[in-house]
């Protein structure tokens, strides 16, 4: 993989930036942090050589300054809200989100619990906190928020939540998901301490729109992609034009929350910090970027890649229409179509000669590998496999393992388990392989050339199943497919 990002430049940076920011206080910041801490794989997709736990790594060269209070909404706890890609609900990330912390050493010093307005599942979900001996605090909803700035900062408003007991100089405020209340979070701990006689101060990490790079940039157009759903836009900062003659990128959010942040701030602290959404921000990511052209190309393929994402979303009843129009539209605008990606082309030629569903794979040298729908395996397991072959040098016809070794597989599955297709997916031609590599010389060399998948570019000509779908991202593929299913049954999975 070519790189475009010098991460340690990253972690060196922006931890020291986030030092600077506090000095500027009474020693006590405010950090909402937005996005992923863990496993950021869309940062790393579009800024090749920056690591999907750098923003966890760069927390942890400040670790003893740091505490993290983590924010859900009770309205999330009493919907079951999940997130999308765990599949698991917002309560119960909340407590994934504790062990993964504490687990590297990080600090967590307590959950609030936002917009409580007395929710069953909100007590229960206090009570199981209480029980876990993880502190717990209460902030409640108010009323013509966030315009109804006169009630929102007073004792009526911010002064009726709890206050949240911290000890170090750096809060981070983090959530399992959007909505959560983070910004509302930071600014009801800034009335308390503020009340308290501390200046505190409040800033703001998203690592996207990189505010330094420019509007129409490939990354910023690949922050839009990713956010399609949302309605997100990027947009230049008008309050930075105005305060220093200096363009810079943010989203459409922070600039027209702005006006009502600013007037919050002058009412909490007597004047206002910052003239701008981009002063308010930490992130350094922008001057980080040594190859612009290979993060440019990234970016590129990412938007593809959260086109067809948002066509078979659509299909599935996941999506909306809205998402798609969008997607099409900043396809036109970076000129690009499909062609830009070499897989898609190879898996509809593939399925188009064989009549049968096909996988293809773009390997490190750019080589693309295919498979297609056996009786034996599906197009997955075998675009895999010969894959492994082609990274291994080994002859396309070698048998890694044989017929007899999964006709039993096969058996299982129909016989025992239910199971309607007898072709084996990728994880069950994985663990045939791994058998068979334990005697077999050909089998164990071409298990060895796992690692080399990551990265790899992958198509498919139907949608496949969610087993496929996850062990693809486990090896750290980057899959998309047609938006179709293979057959015209009603149910899927």
């Amino acid at each position: 993989m070519k790189i475009g990002f010098d991460n340690q430049k990253y972690l060196d940076m922006q931890s020291e930036h986030i030092r600077e920011r506090i000095s500027k206080f009474d020693g006590k910041l405010y950090l909402e942090f937005g996005g992923k801490l863990f496993d950021d794989y869309h940062a790393s997709r579009v800024l090749p050589g920056f690591e999907p736990d750098s923003k966890l790594k760069m927390l942890l060269k400040m670790k003893d300054e740091a505490e993290i209070v983590i924010a859900i909404g009770a309205d999330a706890i009493e919907q079951n809200k999940k997130r999308g890609d765990l599949g698991i609900t917002y309560d119960l990330e909340v407590l994934r989100l504790i062990d993964s912390f504490t687990s590297v050493g990080l600090y967590v010093g307590s959950v609030v619990i936002t917009k409580y307005a007395n929710q069953p599942a909100a007590d229960a979900f206090r009570a199981k906190l209480d029980a876990l001996n993880i502190k717990s605090y209460l902030h409640y909803p108010i009323e013509g928020y966030p315009s109804n700035i006169s009630l929102i900062v007073s004792d009526e408003g911010y002064g009726k939540n709890d206050y949240i007991e911290t000890s170090r100089p750096l809060v981070v405020i983090t959530a399992p998901g959007p909505g959560s209340g983070k910004m509302a979070t930071c600014l009801s701990q800034l009335y308390h301490e503020h009340k308290k006689g501390v200046k505190a101060g409040y800033a703001k990490f998203e690592t996207f729109p990189i505010w330094n790079l420019p509007l129409n940039h490939p990354v910023n157009i690949a922050y839009e992609a990713a956010t399609a759903d949302l309605s997100d836009v990027n947009m230049i900062d008008p309050y930075h034009m105005e305060a220093y003659g200096v363009t810079t990128v943010n989203y459409n959010r922070d600039v027209e929350i702005f006006p009502v942040l600013n007037a919050m701030f002058t009412q909490i602290l007597g004047e206002s910090p910052y003239k701008s959404p981009t002063d308010m921000g930490v992130n350094m990511a922008g001057n980080c970027i040594i190859d612009d052209s290979v993060c440019a190309e990234a970016s590129h393929q990412e938007i593809v890649r959260r086109y067809y994402q948002g066509l078979c979303e659509l299909k599935k009843g996941t999506g909306t229409k809205e998402a798609v129009y969008k997607l099409e539209l900043l396809m036109k605008q970076s000129n690009l179509s499909a062609d830009n990606r070499p897989v898609v082309k190879a898996a509809l030629d593939r399925e188009e000669s064989t009549g049968h569903a096909a996988v293809a794979i773009e390997l490190p040298d750019g080589q693309i590998i295919s498979g297609k729908t056996s009786d034996l395996m599906g197009p997955s397991a075998a675009a895999l496999i010969n894959s492994l072959k082609a990274l291994a040098g080994m002859d396309h016809s070698l048998h890694l393992v044989n017929k007899e070794a999964l006709e039993p597989i096969q058996a299982i599955k129909t016989n025992y388990l239910g199971s309607q297709n007898p072709r084996l997916h990728t994880d069950e031609i994985l663990i045939a392989l791994s058998v068979s590599a334990a005697t077999n010389e050909n089998s164990k060399k071409a298990l060895e050339q796992l690692y080399k998948l990551r990265n790899c570019e992958v198509h498919s000509s139907v949608m496949l199943a969610s087993v496929d779908e996850k062990v693809f991202k486990k090896l750290g593929m980057h899959l998309t497919c047609e938006p179709k299913y293979e057959t015209n049954k009603k149910y899927h999975n």
